[in-house]
């Protein structure tokens, strides 16, 4: 069973930076506008690198993940959730949130329909969930990387439980809540990962 965050006790590789930057332009576009939503990042990794980027313009920040830095639960504009996924969300009141950004965390899971639902109830109406995931394709460059050319946590990869294509994501989104035509659901980065966004009634 995993024991650490992301980035806990390693320090994330050029590849690694490329993947988090490449991201973080399509998790600005999903969940625009931000300025005075109350946004929660579950999976946030150790750092909460993506979560800080709102601070300042969200009006709250939660993030939530199975190990937070020292830094992070010092700062007071961060609220921190430690915490075994998706067990963690159970203490977050429903409706509480207008953003999630829920971003390469769901392939790490075993009850991942629990975690989609969690996303759904956390979500107050009109809410945005942003939902990012490693596709079929990507495991074989994902792995490559990983385990042949060693520019990538070997131990990341080896956590996977499963890869999704958009074919594999969206009846999830569907049995958690979100309407089908509330959902967008595509391949990006070069058709490495799969992205939704879902937007709550």
């Amino acid at each position: 069973m995993r024991g650490t965050s992301f980035g806990q006790d390693w320090v994330p590789t050029p590849v690694d930076r490329f993947g988090i930057w490449l991201s973080s332009r399509r998790i600005e576009r999903a969940l625009a506008p931000v300025s005075g939503t109350r946004l929660l990042d579950i999976g946030s990794g150790f750092h909460a690198t993506t979560a800080r980027r709102f601070v300042g313009r969200a009006a709250a920040v939660t993030v939530v993940d199975l190990a937070l830095s020292d830094a992070l639960k010092a700062d007071p504009a961060i609220a921190c959730v430690e915490g075994r996924l998706p067990e963690a969300l159970d203490a977050i009141p429903s409706g509480s949130v207008d953003r999630v950004v829920f971003n390469n965390v769901l392939e790490h899971l075993w009850e991942r329909q629990r975690a989609l639902d969690a996303v759904h109830r956390l979500l107050a109406p009109g809410g945005i969930a942003f939902v990012n995931v490693p596709s079929w394709w990507g495991k074989a460059a994902l792995e490559f990387a990983a385990f042949r050319l060693g520019v990538s946590p070997a131990a990341e990869m080896d956590d996977h439980k499963i890869y999704f294509d958009p074919r594999d994501l969206w009846p999830l989104l569907v049995a958690a809540g979100f309407k089908p035509s509330a959902i967008t659901c595509r391949r990006h980065k070069f058709g490495l990962n799969t992205y939704a966004v879902c937007r709550k009634a």
